[in-house]
């Protein structure tokens, strides 16, 4: 009876072992979850009760879109290998995978600046729209450009996170929180493009 009684206090034990610095990033995940979650809803609102919505199709590239998301997921898988490389303490090859990942969010952002440029040579303004009403403009720059902000302080992080790891100054939670935050970002990029891309 007193085992049974035990486990209880086992799995809370268990549910409440991590580090303060884990803690903190969940904590910065989840309110960063709430800021987007906020975001997408507004833009889907505005889109059902405004005018009539662009076609995707007329203002995106949606070839090179789908190349820039592949970029991007590629890189969230490069960085699950550098977490499992340096939980082994193999700190060399997680620092490989981590500039491997910082290589995949440096193509995505610049295939976004080039995305940004093309829209802007078309007319495109936070105030100003070719192809319909100009909240489509406001919010396409407003949560991309947000999402991309995340993007490059991934990437800064990454970097540090690299060079830390090949002067073997790294820890495996070092390299594990900088790939949540990294798996993160992905992810929010997922419901950006969803709403954007392919709706």
């Amino acid at each position: 009876m007193e085992a049974i009684l035990d486990r209880p206090d086992r799995h809370q034990a268990a549910l409440f072992d991590t580090s303060w610095q884990k803690l903190m990033m969940w904590i910065f995940i989840i309110g960063d979850a709430l800021l987007f979650g906020t975001f997408l809803p507004c833009y889907g609102w505005q889109r059902i009760a405004g005018e009539a919505w662009p076609d995707r199709t007329h203002v995106f590239h949606m070839n090179f879109i789908t190349a820039m998301t592949f970029t991007l997921i590629t890189s969230s898988a490069t960085m699950a290998t550098a977490v499992g490389a340096a939980r082994k303490g193999d700190l060399a090859n997680a620092g490989r995978f981590v500039w491997l990942t910082v290589l995949g969010g440096l193509v995505f952002l610049g295939c976004q600046a080039y995305e940004w440029a093309g829209l802007i040579h078309q007319g495109a303004r936070m105030n100003t729209n070719p192809w319909g009403p100009a909240a489509f403009s406001a919010y396409f720059f407003m949560i991309t450009g947000f999402h991309g902000t995340h993007v490059l302080i991934g990437v800064i992080i990454l970097a540090i996170t690299a060079i830390r790891s090949s002067m073997r100054k790294a820890t495996a939670e070092g390299v594990e929180l900088a790939g949540l935050y990294w798996h993160f970002v992905d992810l929010v990029w997922v419901f950006v493009f969803g709403c954007f891309y392919l709706i």
